[in-house]
């Protein structure tokens, strides 16, 4: 269990990044841009409380020797 949550710390820093940037180049695409400062904010909180599961699915996976075999699923195919 240790092991599974040092790993979805890691893997949270690297989904939160690629979040992030998917998320910015959105709000930067819109050409809104008064709002810009307010919705960056809300972006920030919004992908941190969405990479917590996403890391706790993907680390599992990163532990597994061979999780191909158990599940087909849309990460692992």
């Amino acid at each position: 269990m240790q092991n599974r949550l040092i790993i979805a710390m890691l893997v949270y820093m690297m989904v939160q990044a690629v979040l992030f940037g998917v998320g910015l180049l959105v709000i930067l695409a819109i050409p809104v841009t008064r709002d810009a400062m307010g919705a960056i904010a809300w972006m920030i909180a919004i992908t941190a409380a969405i990479s917590v599961p996403i890391s706790l699915m993907i680390a599992p996976r990163l532990t597994a020797r061979y999780w191909h075999g158990r599940h087909g699923d849309v990460i692992s195919g």
